[in-house]
C-alpha cells in the first residue's frame, strides 16, 4: 500500500505541475496577444503616416538609419564581450561617453582636426577635413580602448571565475563610477556642453547631389551584388573557394557602403512630384560620414574576426575556453583584445553621436548604451550581423515612434521591442536556439 500511495502522490504532484505549466502558457499567450495587438496598432499608425505624407515618412526613415548606424558601433561591443566572457558590460555606454568627451577636447582644445593644414598649408581643404576627422575618431578610439582594457583588467578579471552575478554587479558599479567621476569639475563637469563639429555641415537635396556620385555608388553596389550572387551559387554547389570569397571584407564593404549610400543619395538627390506635391528630401554630410565610418569599422571588425589569428583565437575562446587554453591560446589576452576592440568601436560611436546631436554631458552614455544593448538582444546577442541588424531596427523604432506616435513615449516604445522579442523569439533574429539536452 505504501508503494501505491507514493505513486499516487507522484501522480498528484505531476498533475499539479502540469496545471501550473498550462496556466503559465495561457498567461504567456495572453501577454503575446497584447503585444501583437499593440504592434498592429503601431503598424497602422505608421502606415497611415506613410500614405498621408510619404516624403516626411521617408525623411524620418533616413534619420533612423543615421541613429541605427551609431547604435551598431555600441552594440557590437556588447555582443563581442558577451560572446566570449558571457558578461553584459553595462559600463560600455560610459566608454561611449568618454569617447565623445575625448573628441570634444581634441577638437576644442588641441584642434587636432586641423593638424594637416599645419603640416601642409597648401593642402586642399576637403582632404584636410577628411583626414582631420579621421584623426579625431582614431584618437577617441584609442583612449576608449585603453579605458576598456583598464576596466577589464582591474574590475572584471579578478571575478573571472566567480559567479556571474558578481561581475554583473561590478559592471553596474563601474558604470556609476565613470558617470559621476566625469561630473567632477576637474574631469568633464556636470554641465551640458555644446560640441564643436570637426567640419561644417552641408545639406544635400534635389539638384545638389552629383549624378556621377550617385552612379558611382550604384555601380559599386551592383558589381558587389553580382559578384556575391555568382559565388553564392558556386558555394552552394560545393566550391570551397567561393565560400571564402563570400566572406571577403571588400565584398561586404561594397554591398553595405554602395547599397546604403546609393539609396540615401538617390532619395536626397532626385526630384519627385506626386499629386502636385514635391518630395523635399535631404541628407547632410553628417549622415553620410556616420554611415561611411560605421560601415568601414564594421567591415574591419568582420575582417579581424574572420581572417586573422586574433579572430580565430576569439572564436575558439568563445566556443570553449579550456580547450582553447590546451591549444596554446592566451585566453586572457584574447579577452583583453576583445574589450579593446569593443571599447574602440564605442569611442567611435561617441564621436559620431556628438557630431550628429552637437551636445555632450556626463550621463550621455546611459540611454544610448541601454538601447544598443536592446539592439544586440533583438539581433541575437553574440552575433555580429545580428547586432548590426538589431541596431538598424532600434534606430527606426525610436525615430518613427518619436515622429508619428509620441515623442515622450519613444523610449518606452523602443524598450517594448525587447519585451516583444523575448516573448516571441527569445534568442533574437540571428541568435541560435538553445540546445535541448536529451
Amino acid at each position: 500500500m505504501e508503494h501505491t500511495v507514493s505513486v499516487r502522490g507522484v501522480d498528484v504532484q505531476a498533475n499539479g505541475a502540469s496545471l501550473r505549466r498550462r496556466d503559465g502558457m495561457i498567461l504567456n499567450r495572453i501577454s503575446q496577444g497584447i503585444f501583437v495587438v499593440l504592434g498592429l496598432f503601431v503598424l497602422y499608425v505608421l502606415g497611415r503616416a506613410l500614405l498621408q505624407n510619404p516624403s516626411v515618412f521617408i525623411q524620418q526613415v533616413m534619420n533612423g538609419l543615421q541613429l541605427g548606424f551609431i547604435y551598431a558601433l555600441i552594440a557590437l561591443g556588447y555582443t563581442m564581450i558577451y560572446g566570449i566572457v558571457k558578461l553584459i558590460n553595462f559600463a560600455h555606454g560610459d566608454v561611449f561617453m568618454v569617447g565623445a568627451f575625448t573628441s570634444f577636447y581634441t577638437i576644442g582644445t588641441l584642434e587636432l582636426h586641423r593638424w594637416l593644414t599645419w603640416v601642409a598649408p597648401g593642402m586642399p581643404e576637403g582632404l584636410a577635413t577628411v583626414v582631420g576627422t579621421f584623426t579625431v575618431i582614431l584618437a577617441s578610439m584609442v583612449i576608449s580602448a585603453a579605458l576598456a582594457v583598464v576596466v577589464e583588467r582591474f574590475a572584471y578579471r579578478p571575478l573571472r571565475n566567480k559567479p556571474r552575478i558578481a561581475a554583473l554587479i561590478t559592471a553596474v558599479g563601474v558604470s556609476f563610477f565613470l558617470e559621476y567621476f566625469g561630473a567632477l569639475p576637474f574631469a568633464y563637469t556636470n554641465n551640458y556642453i555644446t560640441y564643436p563639429r570637426p567640419f561644417e555641415v552641408a545639406v544635400y537635396s534635389a539638384g545638389k547631389v552629383s549624378p556621377v556620385l550617385m552612379a558611382a555608388m550604384w555601380t559599386i553596389f551592383v558589381v558587389a551584388l553580382v559578384i556575391y550572387g555568382i559565388f553564392f551559387v558556386r558555394g552552394k554547389r560545393g566550391d570551397a573557394r567561393a565560400k571564402l570569397i563570400l566572406r571577403h571584407p571588400l565584398l561586404s564593404f561594397g554591398l553595405q557602403f554602395g547599397g546604403f549610400l546609393a539609396v540615401v543619395l538617390t532619395l536626397a538627390g532626385i526630384r519627385i512630384e506626386t499629386g502636385g506635391k514635391v518630395w523635399d528630401l535631404s541628407a547632410s554630410n553628417v549622415t553620410l560620414v556616420i554611415m561611411s565610418a560605421s560601415i568601414l569599422l564594421q567591415v574591419v571588425l568582420q575582417y579581424i574576426v574572420n581572417n586573422t589569428r586574433l579572430g580565430k583565437a576569439m572564436r575558439a575562446a568563445a566556443y570553449d575556453k579550456p580547450a582553447a587554453r590546451l591549444m596554446g591560446i592566451n585566453v586572457d589576452g584574447v579577452i583583453t583584445a576583445t574589450f579593446a576592440l569593443g571599447g574602440g568601436l564605442a569611442g567611435a560611436g561617441g564621436v559620431l553621436y556628438a557630431t550628429a546631436y552637437k551636445q555632450v554631458h556626463h550621463l550621455m552614455g546611459i540611454i544610448p548604451g541601454l538601447k544598443a544593448f536592446v539592439a544586440a538582444v533583438v539581433g541575437g546577442i553574440g552575433s555580429i550581423p545580428g547586432a548590426f541588424v538589431g541596431s538598424l531596427i532600434m534606430g527606426q523604432t525610436e525615430v518613427l515612434a518619436a515622429g508619428f506616435i509620441s515623442t515622450p513615449m519613444r523610449d518606452a516604445i523602443a524598450f517594448s521591442l525587447l519585451i516583444i522579442v523575448l516573448l516571441v523569439w527569445p534568442q533574437g533574429i540571428f541568435g541560435e536556439p538553445p540546445a535541448e539536452k536529451v
